[in-house]
């Protein structure tokens, strides 16, 4: 039997399937799906199998060396999917295959010697006997730090087969055991031998009538602490065999200390009824459908998902729900397991390696029915889905930006149209391409229109800070915001302050010669970052102290300018310093579980006042925010983006659909410098409709999707001569090789021209209709792929881009 394998080397001449001869011993147990270890050239590598064969055309073959799986960790309609977007997104199959499964799985080498099968020690040389007194298996990295003579004993004993080389994954997460301790015996011989003892073997009685009682292992740690002893004495009672203690596997559980509330599903409101019917109807009839459920915040979006995978589990079916990464909050995670309980798993960059793979092998060994996650759980192994929820369908994180570069709302849709089942796309201020496909009926649309109960939507006020300082006011709050948060706190209500700007100050500069301190890898001023007096790049990663002059001509009237929300903190406490206040942003979210922990100081009450970045627009739900305020709504308009207007209003609508979502009222209070822009206007008159209207207009006069197709080719290299004439190369290839009605725009330097002392061009195609245009930019990618394999040249092909930075 023949195995056809995709090999774990990302180049273009080893993008196809390999032959390779599957041994007598795995012939009928390698399946496609699995991964294998293969020889390669001089070295063993890890690869997938993609089918298996009768015949190969290749007459001499090399055996697989070793497989790494039980059962295929790939199904098969994983398999299709992963050449489905090889071809969408032009990236290699074995980049497609590895971002369907979690990190711990990917390949990483490790090479160990151990005993030959049936081989005893006594019959090795005396020196490499030694090696093996402490460990089963030695790392091939240790032997060849030792002398050369017993590296040399090693090889002659693997060549006369009294040693064996194992190539295996090493798993950055690997597996979790505890010790536990069964009965060796029956109950019966157990009851027996509690009657021979004497009164002095309490803890011996004690600790056996235990498992007399529970019938179950028992965690050595829980035994000893149950019974009040020590490891002796249940040492005393294995060595007489009537217990045994083992290894065994648990997995790691990030919720494990929390228990969830369980909950009952609601009753539905007529409008939430009327919605969530055709959603039932698709999953009765095994039937596939994309609905776009538009409603406002606090319309009951997750309510109407949870009671639609309810029907999907009733029917022994399963659902994958996506959420984007900052609204992975333990609210949401508490819904759908207050729900469900221990039938969903989650997935989110929060969790530990080992903890993403605990939870991905429970989806595989099909333990639960449910995923919860953000992107990449799109690709979870399941095998009878009957739902896929994409909410906040509008997030630019479910687009991946590097390869392989695919957007989860299109992979849902590839996965719904396999299992004929409905992918649901829910928000509140949906893309422009969603909203317009459900204009043509290629989504089905479904709308509410209010929240529940016909609960008051916030009062919003734009307030515009050019007046604000001609009144004298220079304070980064206005006189309405620093009244209302005051009015908050004598009333003992909560507020969120909303600035999508990390650190103290957004750029340091000189007052006497203007210089703005630079990073020196980077074409970016670096941000000043108070708590320990650093300047840092976001970028890169750079950082360096804040210097006490100006480093271009020594003054010492530097200055701080722009405003990060370390800023706002020193000023809350300033103006207000009776006002608790939690800051959530990069900065303070980076440890494990810190994200969760303030948001729970947040939900207890301990703070005031939650001021934080983009990470607080979304997903929250507190009872006694009745205030929100966003200090520079204008800061995204300036972005050299087309979606910049569409940003600016989804995340204002967002941010403001955290206050007053319960029994009191809520208020918004917007500050711009420029309150008349359409974005800013029609966010704060909730009026999603208008600005679509506005926005397509616009769209259609520059060119721009939905009317548009999009693919943008980005370039980089150390030298900047050659990042421009590559450019040059691809971008006069495309307007020679293009339909006269598509647009060829470049070359041109980025937004940003230097990242990590690369230098950045980019080009832009806007079509229509090109059939051919996929076959170009493979040739483009193979003509440039001695270059880009050297690692000088970097070339990026992003079709539907969502970042044109």
């Amino acid at each position: 039997m023949i195995a056809k394998v995709i090999v774990d080397v990302a180049v273009k001449q080893t993008d196809r399937m390999f032959d390779y001869q599957i041994p007598v011993k795995w012939e009928g147990i390698v399946e496609p799906g699995m991964r294998v270890i293969v020889p390669f050239g001089p070295r063993k590598v890890q690869g997938f199998v993609m089918d298996v064969v009768q015949e190969s055309s290749v007459k001499k073959l090399k055996p697989l060396v070793d497989v790494l799986d039980i059962a295929p960790v790939l199904t098969a309609e994983l398999l299709k999917l992963g050449f489905w977007l090889k071809d969408e997104t032009l990236c290699f199959a074995i980049s497609a295959f590895q971002a369907m499964l979690p990190a711990a799985m990917k390949a990483r080498y490790k090479k160990e010697i151990t005993l030959a099968h049936q081989q005893t020690l006594d019959r090795l040389p005396e020196e490499v006997q030694k090696r093996f007194q402490y460990q089963e298996r030695i790392p091939w990295e240790e032997l060849e730090q030792t002398d050369s003579k017993l590296l040399r004993q090693f090889q002659q004993q693997i060549k006369a087969g009294a040693l064996d080389v194992i190539y295996r994954v090493e798993e950055k997460g690997t597996k979790k055991t505890k010790r536990v301790i069964f009965p060796n015996v029956s109950n019966k011989e157990l009851s027996s031998y509690i009657e021979t003892l004497d009164n002095r073997a309490l803890k011996q009685r004690q600790i056996l009538s235990l498992f007399l009682e529970s019938n179950q292992p028992i965690i050595v740690q829980d035994l000893l602490e149950m019974a009040d002893t020590t490891r002796s004495t249940v040492k005393t009672l294995v060595n007489k065999g009537l217990l045994k203690e083992e290894n065994v596997e648990i997995y790691r559980d990030p919720y494990e200390n929390k228990t969830f509330a369980k909950t009952e599903p609601l009753s539905l409101t007529t409008k939430q009824e009327t919605a969530i019917s055709p959603i039932l109807a698709a999953v009765e009839e095994n039937r596939y459908e994309t609905v776009l459920l538009h409603g406002v915040t606090g319309s009951g979006k997750t309510e109407i998902y949870l009671q639609s995978i309810q029907k999907v589990l009733n029917k022994g079916k399963e659902a994958i729900v996506l959420v984007p990464e900052i609204s992975l909050t333990p609210q949401m995670v508490s819904r759908f397991k207050g729900r469900f309980g221990s039938q969903v798993a989650v997935l989110h960059s929060g969790l530990s390696k080992g903890e993403k793979y605990d939870e991905w092998r429970k989806i595989h060994r099909k333990q639960v029915k449910v995923v919860v996650g953000a992107r990449s759980a799109i690709f979870a192994p399941f095998e009878k889905l009957g739902i896929l929820i994409i909410d906040e369908e509008h997030e630019s994180s479910y687009k991946q930006e590097e390869n392989p570069r695919y957007h989860a709302r299109d992979v849902a849709i590839y996965r719904g149209k396999y299992h004929n089942c409905p992918v649901v796309l829910g928000s509140a201020t949906p893309t422009l391409e969603s909203y317009a496909r459900a204009q043509k009926n290629i989504y089905r649309l479904i709308e509410l229109q209010s929240r529940i109960n016909d609960q008051a939507m916030p009062e919003v006020n734009v307030i515009d800070m050019r007046e604000e300082l001609r009144s004298g006011n220079r304070s980064m709050f206005s006189n309405s915001l620093f009244e209302k948060l005051s009015d908050r706190l004598q009333k003992k209500q909560q507020s969120v302050l909303f600035l999508n700007r990390r650190g103290y100050s957004t750029f340091v500069i000189c007052r006497d010669c203007g210089h703005v301190v630079e990073c020196p890898h980077c074409d970016i001023s670096l941000t000043y970052h108070k708590n320990n007096h650093q300047l840092k790049c976001h970028y890169c990663g750079y950082q360096e102290p804040m210097p006490r002059v100006c480093p271009s001509c020594e003054s010492e009237y530097i200055r701080f300018f722009g405003t990060g929300t370390q800023k706002v903190e020193e000023e809350l406490a300033k103006v207000l310093p009776e006002a608790r206040v939690i800051r959530m942003d990069v900065d303070t979210t980076s440890r494990k579980g810190s994200h969760e922990r303030l948001l729970s100081q947040f939900g207890e009450k301990k703070a005031d006042i939650l001021l934080g970045t983009q990470m607080i627009a979304k997903g929250l739900d507190f009872p006694d925010v009745t205030l929100v305020g966003v200090l520079a709504s204008d800061a995204m308009l300036n972005l050299p983006d087309f979606r910049a207007s569409e940003r600016t209003f989804q995340l204002l609508t967002q941010v403001s659909g955290r206050a007053g979502r319960h029994e009191l009222k809520g208020e918004v209070i917007i500050q711009s410098y420029n309150p008349e822009h359409y974005s800013i206007e029609l966010a704060s008159a909730h009026n999603y409709k208008d600005f679509y209207k506005r926005e397509m207009h616009t769209r259609k006069q520059h060119g721009y999707p939905p009317y548009y197709f999009l693919t943008l080719i980005n370039v980089s290299h150390p030298d900047l001569m050659k990042a421009v004439s590559v450019t040059e190369k691809i971008t006069s290839y495309l307007k020679h090789k293009l339909k006269d009605h598509s647009i060829v725009l470049g070359p041109v330097a980025s937004a940003i021209p230097r990242i990590k002392d690369r230098y950045r061009y980019q080009c832009m195609v806007k079509y229509r209709n090109e059939p051919n245009l996929t076959g170009y930019l493979r040739e483009i990618l193979q003509h440039f792929e001695k270059e880009t394999s050297q690692g000088k040249l970097l070339l990026s092909i992003d079709r539907n881009p969502h970042m044109m930075m």
